[in-house]
């Protein structure tokens, strides 16, 4: 299906983006290899279809993907909303290593290294990609607020929190958006930092909207996955538990048929149709590397399911076989 419909804008924080963005994470690593010219064609796409939040972060790709999507912001510069994180640590030594650091030397050193591979003088929105154990949210927000202070930063962003770790936070410095898995598989976040995102009047930005691809029908319970493509230890995409996951799908394809629509654009809809829902702002940013599928993607957004549909994906998440994260220490869910 395409639309001819604009891409509608949302909120976030004191601007306003397209209401669907694009998560860059892919392009650098973790699914697999990656044809940079058509990644870059599909960056050039997005903005052409209304897209204008890119979200990236210094770890993906220890700092390539920051390179890779900071020479496309600078071509774009007045009509790119440009996101990036620090607080996920990497060794050169041990590829497999994942610290989290939120110490205030380390976040003053990330944003400058952040600035030079991006090659741009403020970043828009700037992140804590994961909270340290024993760190008060209050000092690393204190830290970040000092960035905006400085013009190094516009607006503050966390990802993964809990609802009182995110007001909290907001009583320090005024928090522009949450970022979390949200998606037809992953609904914890509807506990406590929905309701505190809507109570507070944070953009909740959803990443891998499309379940890292078992939404869409990219990967399957007998598709190989390359040997660097993470999936292959995710829990989710395991066994049995791939198998079962994909059984529970059926009201999606089936709806994806009835509409004419493809899998993506139905779980990607059921995103949109939360904002409605719990009343605020919401801007998924699935990733791809397609330009097909970034137009397919951007469609999605002016898809409207009834409510006979929604009823009937609703149960899908809590009969979902294994945990979103294989570390659940590194997510929200694991501090609830």
């Amino acid at each position: 299906m395409t639309s001819t419909t604009a891409l509608p804008t949302a909120a976030l924080g004191n601007t306003r983006v397209g209401a669907q963005g694009y998560g860059a994470m892919g392009i650098s690593e973790f699914y697999g290899p990656t044809d940079a010219v058509e990644a870059r064609a599909t960056l050039e796409r997005a903005l052409e279809l209304g897209v204008t939040l890119f979200d990236t972060a210094d770890m993906y790709g220890s700092g390539h993907n920051e390179e890779f999507v900071g020479e496309f912001v600078r071509a774009h510069r007045e009509n790119v909303v440009l996101a990036t994180k620090f607080g996920l640590e990497r060794r050169a030594d041990d590829p497999a290593y994942r610290g989290i650091n939120n110490s205030p030397e380390y976040i003053r050193r990330a944003v400058d290294a952040s600035l030079g591979r991006l090659g741009i003088e403020v970043i828009d929105l700037y992140y804590m990609h994961r909270k340290q154990d024993g760190v008060p949210i209050e000092e690393t927000v204190g830290v970040m607020a000092e960035l905006v202070a400085a013009g190094k930063v516009r607006q503050l962003g966390l990802s993964e929190v809990t609802g009182p770790e995110l007001r909290a936070a907001h009583g320090v410095h005024p928090i522009a958006a949450v970022q979390s898995e949200w998606s037809l598989f992953s609904r914890d976040v509807e506990r406590t930092v929905v309701p505190a995102a809507a109570e507070l009047g944070v953009t909740f930005v959803p990443y891998a909207p499309l379940g890292r691809g078992f939404l869409s029908g990219a990967v399957t319970p007998n598709g190989e996955l390359s040997e660097g493509d993470f999936r292959r230890r995710h829990p989710r995409f395991s066994g049995d538990n791939a198998v079962r996951n994909a059984e529970i799908l059926a009201p999606m394809h089936a709806i994806a048929t009835a509409r004419g629509l493809t899998p993506a654009q139905v779980a990607l809809a059921w995103v949109h149709a939360r904002a409605q829902v719990h009343q605020l702002s919401v801007v998924p940013i699935p990733g791809t590397r397609s330009r097909s599928r970034v137009a397919e993607n951007v469609a999605a957004a002016t898809v409207m399911l009834t409510g006979d549909e929604l009823a009937a994906l609703d149960a899908i998440a809590g009969a979902v076989s294994g945990n979103r994260n294989a570390d659940m220490s590194f997510i929200s869910a694991g501090r609830e």
